[in-house]
Parts: C-alpha cells; sequence; structure tokens
C-alpha cells in the first residue's frame, strides 16, 4: 500500500481540504472508495486498526468516530482509499456549512489522478453515510454509487430536526458527541448575536426545563460556540418552515444506485434509523435496504465489507456479483435470529393489527366494549404522576402486556400508538417503550403469589417513541396510519389545555421481532428517562437521554370505546416453508 497523508486540495472558491489517500503499490488505474465527515480522519487510516482490533460495542475501548472502513480490506480488492476532512474541521480550511460543491470538487481532484479509474463510490457508516446523501445529490457524474449506512437525517440535512428529534423530543447525543471529542470547535468570548438571534438565545435562557440540565444550559451560555447542532437544537427546537420541501426537492436529485440502512440499536439516536427508511421510501433510483441486528456494529468499522465490496464491484467494476438479482429488502429478525427478505418497506404482506389498551394495564386484539355494556367505570382512566429529574431517577410509568402468547408473533416494520390523554400541565413528553417479555409459565389466579405477573420475567427492549405534547399536530397529507407525520414547525406548536382529553398519534421506531410462544407483548407509558452517569452523563455513548419537564405532571390514559388508545402492530404472517434468507 502507498500512504499519501495531509495532501491539501484547493476547492473551487480556494478553500484548501485535507485528504489521505491509500492506494495499491502497483501501477495502475483502481475504482476510487472516498469518505468524508467531520470526525477527524487522522483516526481512520490502517495504522489504527493495526493497533486497535474490532472492538465491540460492549468494550471500553470501543470509540464510535473510527467510521471510515477497513482500508486495508479495500486496497485487497483492488480499491483506492480516499478519506477527505471536510471544511471548518481538523486539519481544513473554511467554515462548516458553506461546502455545497466541496463533494463535487474533491471528485473532480479524485478522476484527474493518476491512480483512478475516472469511477467513484463513497463508503463509511454514520457521519460518512450523511455526507454521502449529499455528495449524490450535488451529481458529479463519476459518483457511480454510494453505500450510505447509518443513513443520517433525510430531512433538513445531516441532522435535521425531524429524523433526529421524532416527535420534537429532545436529546443529549450532540452534547455526548462533544464531550467525546468528535468534532474539533473554535471558541472565544460570546459577542451579541443578531437581534432575533438574541431573543431566541434569551427565550431558551429561561427554559426551567434546560436550566435543570446544568450541562446543557453550560452550552448556552457559550452562545453557540460550543456544541452547536445541541445549542441550535435548543434555541430553535423546531424545523424550519420549508424543511419538508427542500427535502422532497433533494430526494428527486438523488438518481444513482444506493444502499441504506441500520441497525436495530440505532432507534435511540433515531437519525440513522429514521434517514435510512426516509432516504429509501421517498428516492426512486436502483437501491436496496438492510436491518442488521440489535448490536452495535464494532470499531474501528469493517463488518458488512463483503456486502460493501459486492455492490462496488458490480458498479464500478461491472462484475456480475449477483447482488441486484437478491430481493432489495434484508432485515434481522430478532427473537427468531435470522435473516429475512422482503421487496418493500414497509413490507407489502404486512397485516396491520391493533393491539387496544385493556383494563387492568391489559393488551388485547379485542377493542372496548361499550360503557351501555359494561358501565361508567369504564370510562376511569389509568392514571401516573411524574415528578422531575430534580427530584427523583424513579420512572414511573403505565405498564400494558399481553397474556402470554398461544403462538409466535411476527411483527417487522414501523408502529404507532394513538392515545387519547389528559395531562394538568401544558405540556409533556410521553415517551413509548416497546418490549418483549417473557417466556412466561406464569397463570393469574385468586391464591397468594399468583394475583400478579411476575416481576422477575426477562424483559428485552425492542424499541422507543417519542412526543411531546405541544407538538401534536399532523400534517394529513403526509401522515401514513403506521407514521405520524407531525408538522414540528414553530406555528405548529401549541400548549395542551390542562385536563384536557387530547389524541396522540405518536411514531414509535420500526422495529423486527418475533414474539415467541409464552411472552408478552409489553407497551410502557413513561414521560420520562434519566442520565445514567453522574454529572449528566451517560454510561453509553449512544444511548443518549431526553429533555424532560422541570414540573410534576400527571398524566391520565384513556381507554374506552370513545377513547381507544391502541397500538397498531406490523404483523407479519408465518408460512409453513418459509426459509431465512
Amino acid at each position: 500500500m502507498i500512504e499519501e497523508r495531509d495532501i491539501s486540495v484547493a476547492m473551487r472558491d480556494g478553500t484548501r481540504l485535507a485528504v489521505d489517500v491509500y492506494r495499491p503499490d502497483k501501477p495502475g488505474k483502481y475504482p476510487v472508495l472516498y469518505a468524508a465527515a467531520l470526525h477527524n480522519k487522522d483516526i481512520q487510516g490502517p495504522d489504527i486498526a493495526d493497533i486497535l482490533p474490532p472492538q465491540p460495542a460492549h468494550a471500553p475501548l470501543w470509540f464510535g468516530p473510527i467510521e471510515a472502513g477497513d482500508t486495508r480490506r479495500f486496497i485487497a480488492n483492488g480499491y483506492v482509499h480516499v478519506i477527505a476532512q471536510p471544511r471548518g474541521s481538523a486539519k481544513s480550511e473554511g467554515h462548516y456549512g458553506n461546502e455545497d460543491t466541496d463533494h463535487y470538487d474533491l471528485i473532480e481532484w479524485i478522476t484527474q489522478q493518476s491512480w483512478s479509474s475516472g469511477k467513484v463510490g463513497m463508503v463509511g457508516i454514520s457521519g460518512y453515510a450523511g455526507e454521502q446523501w449529499r455528495a449524490a445529490a450535488q451529481g458529479h457524474p463519476a459518483l457511480k454509487a454510494i453505500f450510505p449506512y447509518d443513513a443520517c437525517s433525510a430531512y433538513g440535512g445531516m441532522f435535521g430536526f425531524r429524523d433526529f428529534n421524532p416527535g420534537g423530543v429532545l436529546h443529549s447525543f450532540p452534547y455526548l458527541l462533544d464531550v467525546f471529542s468528535t468534532v474539533h470547535e473554535s471558541r472565544d468570548r460570546p459577542t451579541e448575536l443578531p437581534p432575533a438571534e438574541e431573543e431566541l438565545w434569551r427565550s431558551a435562557m429561561r427554559n426551567p426545563d434546560y436550566k435543570q440540565y446544568i450541562n446543557l444550559y453550560n452550552i448556552l451560555t457559550q452562545k453557540g460556540q460550543r456544541t452547536f447542532i445541541m445549542y441550535l437544537m435548543m434555541t430553535h427546537p423546531w424545523e424550519f418552515d420549508g424543511t419538508v420541501e427542500r427535502a422532497e426537492e433533494i430526494f428527486k436529485k438523488i438518481r444513482i444506485p444506493f444502499y441504506t440502512g441500520s441497525g436495530a440499536y440505532a432507534y435511540t439516536y433515531k437519525l440513522h434509523w429514521l434517514g435510512a427508511q426516509h432516504y429509501f421510501q421517498n428516492v426512486n433510483a436502483p437501491k436496496k435496504l438492510i436491518f442488521t441486528g440489535p448490536a452495535h456494529l464494532e470499531r474501528p468499522f469493517h463488518q458488512y465489507h463483503d456486502e460493501i465490496i459486492r455492490w462496488y464491484d458490480h458498479w464500478l467494476k461491472g462484475q456480475d456479483t449477483g447482488i441486484m438479482d437478491e430481493p432489495p429488502v434484508r432485515y434481522w429478525l430478532m427473537g427468531a435470529n435470522e435473516w429475512r427478505t422482503g421487496t418493500e418497506w414497509p413490507l407489502p404482506e404486512t397485516q396491520w393489527t391493533k393491539y387496544y389498551l385493556s383494563h387492568w394495564e391489559s393488551l388485547s386484539t379485542e377493542p372496548p366494549r361499550p360503557a351501555s355494556e359494561v358501565g361508567a367505570a369504564a370510562r376511569e382512566p389509568d392514571v401516573f404522576t411524574q415528578m422531575p429529574v430534580t427530584r427523583t431517577t424513579k420512572i414511573e410509568r403505565l405498564r400494558y402486556m399481553t397474556d402470554p402468547l398461544p403462538h409466535d408473533v411476527t411483527v417487522a416494520g414501523p408502529i404507532t400508538l394513538t392515545l387519547y390523554a389528559a395531562i394538568d400541565q401544558d405540556d409533556t413528553n410521553w415517551i413509548i417503550v416497546l418490549k418483549d417479555v417473557g417466556p412466561d409459565v406464569s397463570v393469574r389466579t385468586a391464591r397468594e403469589g399468583e394475583r400478579d405477573v411476575p416481576s422477575s420475567l426477562p424483559e428485552r427492549e425492542l424499541t422507543r417513541g417519542w412526543l411531546k405534547a405541544s407538538y401534536r399536530a399532523l400534517d394529513e397529507k403526509r401522515s401514513k396510519p403506521w407514521e405520524p407525520f407531525h408538522k414540528l414547525t414553530r406555528d405548529a406548536i401549541t400548549p395542551v389545555k390542562p385536563g384536557e382529553v387530547v389524541e396522540y398519534q405518536i411514531q414509535i421506531l420500526a422495529t423486527a421481532n418475533q414474539f415467541k410462544a409464552g411472552h408478552r407483548i409489553c407497551l410502557d407509558i413513561t414521560s420520562m428517562d434519566v442520565p445514567t452517569g453522574t454529572g449528566a452523563m451517560t454510561n453509553v455513548e449512544y444511548i443518549p437521554y431526553h429533555v424532560c419537564s422541570s414540573k410534576t405532571v400527571t398524566h391520565k390514559i384513556y381507554r374506552d370505546t370513545q377513547r381507544p388508545s391502541h397500538l397498531l402492530l406490523p404483523i407479519i404472517p408465518e408460512t409453513t416453508d418459509r426459509r431465512s434468507a
């Protein structure tokens, strides 16, 4: 391998970007796998992988930003690996945010090099995936295909509000990324902002929900010079007007083949999980989608390289790898622990099934019966009260569960909770948790010790959904039964009238799980989560906590005939001859 580090490449405006090139040590012209992200390029190269073997997510030396791919693997398969540092980060000049033509210019530079075949693909996950969509939209003809795994947001840019904060509930992931030093930022004495921004900043500084998280409030005091994404989310906690329409125009600009996806772990920080689905559903081009399992990919990133190389052998080398003859959707089915395939997402064979919140915190496919049959008491709500994180770490909840299932139930796809509820404040965060509980051989009788579901049953969290109550307004045109599309713009934010029963459509992020016979489908309704470390830190980098209410809030959940709160699950029928892919 020939290594060339810190090459300085000029963009059309004269800004110079730092680039590393790794190429085979023999003459010839090779297709190029190009990677770019704000993450420091100096920790991506083969010298790091030579010292740090792949670390699983539970290992103490797992470090998320090592994501540009396995250089030695690419070189051995006849590719050049180019890793670039975007403007305004680390060794590159300029300011990030002014790079709308940089990918085009870098690809143009690549095509002019003596070692380049003139055909380019892109690699890398997470931040490196987000840049791939931007490059595809810039449209250089030498960029033939992309592989944006862990896709980043589809609406509003890489860190767009919708996919990053579904339901408008802010979370601390950008703060945690900064603590782990993944982005280079310069800091100076805070200065006066333009009048409109100054007013938004002052409003954020007065927000008691922010002030209770003093680590996040500290970011506000520095007026955007630190952890800018977190700062922007707190000062502009909404989706900017026109964001959706602009994204829909960008979808039309992406015309090259793409292979996107994410893993079941990614519901915790959302943008990778949602971004992959939204790009797959909205971009009309040759495409494939893969959803992997619940364990986060190892670092340095090296997994699924067989698939990456098959993809690029097809699109950059013209080899018949058979990759486009296979079903376009491939997903890991938890519970069954096997690969399944499909033709679309959501899967066309989905049987959308309502599971109703019922009496005694049960979950049932039987709709509620009218009060004329069961009496007025059936209209009484279920209730929980949550004190803020300043006073407790105890998360209150209502839990609804099915009886132990008589047979396997396969759920694969996006999920919606229709919730009729009242609160005694003007806002709250709905945090919804879907779990697989069991196996359970217990019975419930009048005998002592058999009156309750055992508290010792194994629980496996599958996915979550979030909705800030004041962000409940729907975009009816873009909403689907299985995916409510909330407006999320500033003018759509409406406080709740205390005591009023409101209908909420809550998006629960997609999952793929087979609930085995004897297990229970479990739904927890909560309104708070808690930092798992001291100093408002988290024990796991990619499981962030959320900005929750600083007030004590009482929540009432209704589940009668007029207010039939229910879960809409994507049930996949099982066939006797089904085989794993």
